[in-house]
């Protein structure tokens, strides 16, 4: 069983930075496709950045794009969100996603989930 742990978050000034890690035990994340989403309160999670499990190819929506860049470390079995210039509106729990699927950045694609790590990014 794949279980999935991020980490990483907390509190940040506007245009600051913030790298979140996606932690797998129990299988290689290698094989998967994995997804950062990320939920505010009172909206739905939200699809931001995707990794594919073959040549690691990459996909960003349009309002984290340039932004925030999606990595894999296959020695440690970790996923990465990079998260530079952050504004109030990136506010949210970040949740990091695997699927044995092509890699989307739609919430249905994924069948794993972590349980979120917060980011609060200040004015």
């Amino acid at each position: 069983q794949l279980q999935l742990v991020e980490s990483g978050g907390g509190l940040v000034q506007s245009g600051g930075s913030l790298k979140l890690s996606c932690a797998a035990s129990g299988l290689s994340l290698d094989t998967y496709a994995i997804g950062w989403f990320r939920q505010a309160p009172g909206t739905e999670r939200e699809g931001i950045s995707c990794i594919s499990n073959h040549r690691d190819e990459t996909s960003y929506a349009e309002s984290v794009k340039g932004r925030f860049t999606i990595s894999r470390d296959s020695t440690t079995n970790t996923v990465y969100l990079q998260m530079n210039s952050l504004k109030p509106e990136d506010t949210a729990v970040y949740y990091c996603a695997a699927a044995w699927a092509v890699a989307t950045l739609t919430r249905t694609t994924y069948d794993y989930w972590g349980q979120g790590t917060q980011v609060t990014v200040s004015s």
